[in-house]
């Protein structure tokens, strides 16, 4: 049950706020809306209020905002000439359509500094979880259980900040020392290096010196001001990933099959709400960016193939033709089809296999 609540959440919230995006921007550009809907298909329930029907629609997977003069084969009356989208100078069309991601993006930014500053950053202690055995750090006399102080003079405040001072030796002894017991032991270390793969299936070639994380974590604690930064840094790290995900996945260099739908959401969503609040927030900031690159994405049906219609009728000063607009549209309809039967097939695939095993 927390699954398919933390999920509803989750997707509730993004939805609402990307589409509130697009509303804020379409009143504030004087066009009239006439439907605000989250989900599609069939009406369940809302209200009306002025000229806009704010509803709950059947279908979960998504939501519209629906202008006066939307499409512009619409017919519009002489009195709602003045609050048509299709009428607009196309600045304010391309503002509407944006403001959908970049509602998402300022979403994703506020859910990281709330987190940031009411739970800190997670980090993993410098507490030593397991020694490899014949590794460098076990031949010098590491043992489980240690707690790295400083290497090379430098204290280790966290796991990270360690393993890149070993990734900075260069392959170079590193003096380490370390809290065992009651008592410090001084060693030398010298790293090996290794050819690791990355989640993108690249090879990188790094030091290590044959050592693992404890599950010791402490939150560390960020100030308001400082929390501005980090959130920052964490949604273009987010974005980043997201982008750098579906590049490879184009060039073949990441399986298809780790392309998740809502279910997979709903799952980790689920995982991450019973985690306490901060992580459920966490994981719904990276959803929010997910959510806003993909939507940039130049498909038409999507917020990117529109603008991208947009921004060539800025530059030739010239609207694209209905024909090919119409064209367009057909083939980003089918790709979007096919993308939600392959995505959730994946998902369905992914759940048999997870109860096979």
């Amino acid at each position: 049950m927390i699954t398919i609540i933390s999920a509803a959440v989750v997707l509730g919230i993004l939805i609402f706020v990307h589409e509130l995006g697009h509303f804020l921007v379409a009143k504030r550009a004087g066009v009239g809306v006439t439907t605000f809907s989250l989900g599609f298909g069939p009406r369940l329930f809302g209200f009306k209020k002025g000229e806009t029907d704010y509803r709950l629609s059947a279908i979960p997977l998504g939501g519209f905002v629906r202008m006066v003069g939307e499409n512009p084969n619409e017919e519009v009356s002489p009195e709602e000439k003045a609050k048509a989208f299709s009428l607009k100078p196309v600045g304010w069309r391309l503002a509407i359509v944006g403001a959908g991601p970049i509602a998402n993006v300022l979403f994703a930014l506020l859910a990281y500094y709330v987190v940031l500053v009411g739970w800190g950053v997670p980090t993993l202690t410098t507490q030593v979880g397991d020694v490899m055995a014949g590794k460098p750090a076990a031949l010098a006399g590491v043992q489980k259980g240690d707690k790295v102080l400083a290497i090379n003079g430098q204290p280790m405040a966290d796991w990270s900040r360690m393993v890149e001072a070993i990734q900075g030796s260069g392959g170079k002894p590193v003096h380490m020392v370390l809290q065992r017991g009651r008592q410090q032991v001084e060693l030398s270390v010298k790293p090996n290096r290794v050819e690791v793969t990355d989640i993108f299936g690249e090879k990188h070639q790094v030091y290590r010196v044959g050592i693992m994380a404890s599950r010791d974590i402490l939150n560390r604690p960020v100030g308001p001001i400082d929390a501005v930064g980090l959130a920052f840094k964490k949604t273009y790290m987010a974005g980043e990933l997201i982008v750098m995900s579906v590049v490879k996945i184009i060039q073949a260099k990441v399986s298809v099959d780790n392309i998740g739908g809502p279910i997979l959401i709903a799952q980790v969503a689920g995982q991450a709400a019973s985690h306490g609040l901060g992580p459920f927030l966490d994981f719904a900031a990276l959803i929010s960016v997910n959510l806003a690159i993909l939507n940039l994405l130049p498909i038409p049906a999507l917020d990117g193939g529109h603008i991208f219609f947009f921004l060539i009728e800025a530059f030739t000063r010239r609207p694209v033709s209905r024909r090919v607009r119409e064209k367009a549209q057909q083939v980003g309809m089918a790709l979007l089809i096919l993308l939600m039967v392959f995505v959730f097939y994946n998902d369905i695939a992914r759940l048999l296999g997870g109860a096979a095993q």
